[in-house]
């Protein structure tokens, strides 16, 4: 425990003996003095002054850690995983570490996905301007040749991005199940483009810039010398003391930024519409498959319902993972509800075996076991599972005959007339 921690105790013990023992009303005048410092003393910020500095390695190597053959994060030196609680009653410090370490895992993976699953980097917009904020997907070179199926991928929500399931199980468990790569190469063998989504990234980041007073000095051309002098010293003085009470209160503060989205990609809804606007629905593969996880599901009926005709004349198969879709929240329609019911699949968290029927409370696409309670291992766990219900779909759609009228059909028609 730190010095101030053992200087506030003894200040807080102190106030307390003095209430218990009443004294005179200079003794109560203090207590009620300390007790008014002890309110103003945010013990947040207080823990900030004990921290080292947020100050950490841009690459595996300066962390020291590497991923083995197996996919796993371990250190160089020791073997061990991950230790998250690499300094012990500093969890802010550990947390600012863990998240660092994340952005490095993020680069790590684009880098695989262009080097090991040999896709290529596609920005977004595709007319933006050069100073433009910019994201990116991922794609196979014949995403736009294809004639025969594509594969589409989306991630859920949080930090996660393109190529990515779950940061934690990469940095906790393995590559295979935490990110996509493992879907790309399985569909690449079986003769799929891909096209893999990122749509997290809806903005870009940068440095707030300074208030206008503080970026150039005032324009005193109509004011005397000494005037002009003396606000200039006011305002100097004023950030002077701005800039001390800003050092106490918070010596590790971060810099402050402002979000500049990216136009037409600025949410992932936005972002799923416009790669299918641009890209999938441009494509010539006559069968388009999606998985879609977690919040991505969502996305999928969100477009569904903006591009209802386009993605049912397209798309051959949606696999869902513990997808968090709401059909009637989102407003989906009788049709698209039947579609759903027809050619998805919902792969959700269950203590049941793999596979194995869960019943819905909603009328909605067919809800089976991913084989795990665990929602971030829902799309590895469901993998194979999910190829095969691909399978079968496609070959359902290449043996399938003329619908043979009914006589409900019949008696529809005779209604009609």
């Amino acid at each position: 425990m730190s010095i101030l921690f053992l200087v506030l105790g003894f200040l807080f013990d102190l106030s307390m003996a003095q209430l218990q023992q009443g004294g005179g009303p200079d003794e109560k005048e203090k207590t009620t003095a300390l007790k008014d410092l002890l309110s103003r003393i945010d013990l947040d910020e207080l823990m900030k002054k004990d921290e080292p500095p947020l100050e950490f390695p841009d690459t595996l190597e300066g962390f020291e850690y590497a991923f083995n053959e197996n996919g796993q994060l371990r250190h160089v030196k020791t073997g061990e995983p991950f230790v998250f609680n690499y300094r012990e009653d500093l969890h802010r410090w550990n947390q600012k570490r863990y998240e660092a370490l994340g952005e490095i895992i993020t680069k790590h993976v684009y880098e695989l996905l262009e080097k090991d699953c040999d896709l290529q980097k596609v920005y977004l917009p595709i007319d933006a301007s050069e100073n433009e904020p910019k994201s990116f997907i991922f794609m196979s070179k014949d995403a736009m040749t294809n004639p025969d199926k594509i594969l589409v991928l989306i991630h859920g929500s949080g930090v996660v991005r393109a190529g990515q399931w779950a940061r934690r199980l990469i940095i906790n468990e393995d590559l295979n199940s935490g990110t996509q790569i493992p879907y790309i190469k399985r569909a690449m063998e079986e003769g799929f483009a891909v096209i893999v989504l990122n749509p997290n990234e809806n903005y870009i980041e940068v440095e707030k810039s300074k208030p206008l007073a503080q970026q150039q000095s005032p324009d005193g051309s109509d004011e005397p010398a000494e005037k002009r002098e003396r606000k200039e010293r006011i305002l100097k003085d004023n950030k002077k003391r701005r800039d001390f009470y800003e050092k106490y209160r918070n010596p590790q503060k971060e810099k402050e930024t402002m979000q500049l989205y990216i136009r037409e990609n600025g949410s992932p809804e936005e972002h799923a519409l416009y790669v299918w606007d641009n890209f999938i629905s441009k494509a010539p593969a006559e069968n388009v498959f999606f998985v879609a996880h977690s919040y991505g599901g969502l996305a999928f009926v969100e477009l569904m319902i903006q591009r209802e005709a386009d993605v049912k004349s397209k798309v051959t198969a949606v696999a869902l993972t513990d997808s968090v879709h709401n059909m009637w929240h989102q407003e989906a329609n009788k049709t698209i509800r039947e579609w759903m019911r027809e050619n998805c699949c919902n792969w959700v968290s269950s203590s049941e075996p793999l596979d194995t029927s869960v019943e819905s409370m909603l009328p909605d696409c067919p809800r089976v076991s991913a084989g795990t309670e665990r929602h971030e291992l829902t799309s590895w766990k469901s993998f194979s599972s999910i190829f095969k219900f691909f399978s079968d779909a496609l070959e359902a759609k290449k043996t399938k005959t003329p619908t043979v009228p009914t006589r409900r059909s019949h008696r529809i028609k005779n209604e009609e007339l």
